[in-house]
This record gives structure tokens, sequence and C-alpha cells, in this order.
């Protein structure tokens, strides 16, 4: 292993910590969190090397030298990340002028991007014989380590808002987990995880929290560089809630610049709902200021975004950027990227693809640019939030003359 040392470093005051102890936030700027606004001491893991792999190594082996685990053998058993990469040349039967790619990551085990994050955090925890792993959720979090744990043999919790999908629902407790709803927001369930944690002493999957989940998310960025040719896109539309996602995509493509193995980043364009902004509303203030949220697109529905600080530093450091997209644009974009590619996603990774379009629309994409979008759950997780436009038709007797008065439509 070319790896000769990982270290957690807090983003707001620079103190480093060894990874040996168990640490989640920088315990001195961990003092100055304050609720209703994002949390300080978030711990980014950095890696020295005495000499710089390759690229072909790092894939060799799995990226193993750029993840907090020790083995590949610790990762569960099931195809996590190296999802589909497809191009898209035509959207509602028009030539594109430029290259557009879609990474699917709804074909992950259980069919969302999370369960990136929750194969190391569960990875990490079996080589330190942590048996129980607790999480708060929208969904899709919850139900990707519900997933994960089963197949590692660990017991899982998640706190989830009453209001959480019941499709996720069933998966959580098809998976075995211990699913406590809780009365209020995805804000209140992820504080009472954290008390847990105090209290119980479970190891926590929190995003934003557990500075491991952003070192699963990042894999993805590695998965783009090598399925574009060992070339990095023009710009990467990724759906923002907490800020985990776009940070491990800056966090992904940021390892690959310090060692060299590419010259510059991509755009990273942040896509929010306009019902739940609270992240690209607040880049440019002194003062984080919250506005209720309100979207279809759930699993990004965030009042306080946890990884904001994170997320603000990546996207001011490389020129990031941002767009907002109404609930009818998320839906519009989640039928017309099913009808022109066969592909169908969640509300919340829509959005991303609503994003690209609006980029499309104000004629901010350039020809022959190379443009990825990101999608992050599969459309079975959230059948409510595209409900208001299906419309399962009448039964018909089943007789060829009824059949003929519908052919006659098609």
């Amino acid at each position: 292993m070319s790896r000769t040392n990982l270290f957690l470093k807090c983003i707001d005051c620079g103190r480093e910590y060894n990874p040996e102890a168990l640490h989640y936030l920088c315990p001195t700027c961990e003092d100055e969190n304050r609720e209703g606004q994002p949390q300080k001491g978030v711990l980014k893991a950095e890696y020295r090397f005495s000499q710089p792999p390759s690229f072909d190594l790092l894939k060799e082996s799995g990226f193993i030298d750029l993840l907090p685990i020790k083995s590949r053998n610790s990762l569960p058993n099931l195809r996590v990340g190296n999802t589909p990469f497809y191009n898209i040349s035509n959207i509602n039967n028009l030539q594109l002028p430029f290259s557009l790619y879609v990474k699917d990551d709804s074909q992950n085990p259980t069919f969302s991007y999370k369960d990136r994050a929750s194969a190391v955090v569960s990875a990490y925890a079996k080589e330190n014989n942590i048996s129980t792993i607790v999480a708060a959720s929208t969904g899709n979090a919850g139900s990707s380590l519900a997933g994960i744990c089963a197949a590692q043999g660990q017991r899982s919790i998640i706190m989830v808002p009453a209001s959480a999908p019941i499709a996720k629902l069933t998966q959580i407790i098809m998976y075995g987990a211990t699913v406590v709803p809780v009365k209020g927001t995805y804000d209140d369930a992820f504080d009472l995880s954290l008390l847990a944690t105090k209290e119980f002493g479970w190891y926590n999957r929190n995003t934003a929290y557990n500075p491991y989940t952003i070192e699963g998310k990042k894999t993805a960025a590695f998965e783009l560089f090598d399925q574009l040719g060992r070339t990095i896109p023009d710009r990467i539309f990724v759906p923002v809630g907490d800020g985990v996602i776009i940070s491990g995509i800056f966090k992904g493509f940021e390892d690959l610049l310090g060692l060299g193995i590419i010259k510059k980043m991509p755009i990273i364009v942040a896509v929010q709902s306009v019902g739940s902004q609270n992240l690209v509303s607040n880049l440019n203030t002194s003062i984080f200021i919250i506005s209720p949220s309100k979207t279809i697109a759930d699993s990004i529905s965030v009042d306080v975004p946890r990884n904001f600080n994170m997320a603000k530093q990546f996207i001011n450091r490389y020129d990031g950027e941002s767009v907002v997209v109404s609930d009818s644009e998320i839906i519009e974009a989640s039928s017309m990227l099913a009808r022109s590619t066969g592909i169908f996603t969640e509300p919340a990774a829509a959005a991303a693809f609503a994003g690209m379009l609006k980029y499309q629309k104000d004629n901010k994409i350039p020809n022959e640019s190379k443009n990825v979008v990101l999608l992050t759950g599969s459309g079975l997780k959230d059948l409510k939030g595209v409900e208001r436009i299906v419309n399962v038709p009448d039964a018909i007797e089943p007789s060829i003359g009824e059949l003929k008065r519908i052919a006659q439509k098609i």
C-alpha cells in the first residue's frame, strides 16, 4: 500500500485528528453549534502518500488507498457502485447539440446513491468490531443502511420522520432494521439520533456527522472519470439537500487533483428545489436564514443542511454553480427522462435532470461540451411524487372491438 497516513481535518479550525480514535465532529468547534444552524466542526478525511499512486493502481485495488478502511474484504458482498453510465443523444426526439451522460445510481443494491456511504461506514464498523449502527433518514439513507447491514450481519436502527414515503419504510422493515418514526421533520429525527449515539453508544451513520459518508459518496467521481475515458466532464448536475453528495463529488475529484491525475476540476452544479433551497440561498449570506421546506422531492427536503459549510467551501473554492427548479419542473423532468431514456427516477434525482434542462433553456450549456447528470434514486422509491401525472385508463371488455376503439387513438 502506498498510502502512508490517513488523518481527519476540521474544515473550520484546521485541527487534525488521528482516525484510530472514533471521531464525528471536531470537539472544539462542536461546542459552537447552535440549534437551527448548519454544523461546525465537520471532519474531512485526507490522505498522504510516500509515492502518489497511478489511477490504474487505485482502480485495481478498488480505491482502498483512498478510503478509510483497511481491506476491500470488509465491504459488503454486494455490488455497490460501478453503476451504469449512459450517453443520451436526444430528448423528446430532439438531437442534443452537446454531449449528455447520466449516471444511474438507482442501480445500487437498495436502489439509491446512499449505498456508497453505507458500504464504507459498515466496513469501518466491521473492522472496528461495531455491531449496531443508527441513522436518521427521510427514507433512502435508512433503507440503504438497513440493506447493507443485513448483508453484513449488523444491526441497524433507523429514525425517520413520520411522513417518510411508505415504499422506503417498507424497504427498511423488510431488511430487518428497527424503524423509529419520529413526530416531526428530518432535522428532528437527526437530532434524536445524535442523542441516541451519546446515550447508547451506537455508531452513527448520519451524513455530515460521520466523516466517512463523504468518503463513500466520492467514489462516483472516480467512476465518472474512468467511464469518460479518463477525462473529466465540463459540468456535473447534482441534486442537493444536506450537501453531502455534492461534497462527495467535489472530494473525489479533489483527491484526483491532489494526486496529479487530473489538472482541473469540472464545474459542479448544485440543483435544489425552489421549495427547499436552504443551501444555495445561503451561499452568499453572512447569517444563515432558514425557509421551511416544502417540496415533492422528499430526499432533498432539508431545513438545515448539515453539510452546508463543507459544500459552501467546495463550491467557492472550485467555482461551482447552482440552480433552483420548481416542483412542476421536477415532475416534467421525471416524465421526460423516463419517456426519452427508459430510466425512472424519484423526484429528488429528477431535480438534477431538471437543472440541466433549465441550463439548456437558458443557453448555458455550450455546444460540444460534455455534461453529466447524477441520478441518485429509483422512481419506485416514491410513487406519490408522480401520481399527479399518472392516469390509469379505465378497464375495457376483453373484446377486439373495444381494443380497436383504443387503437384508433394511439
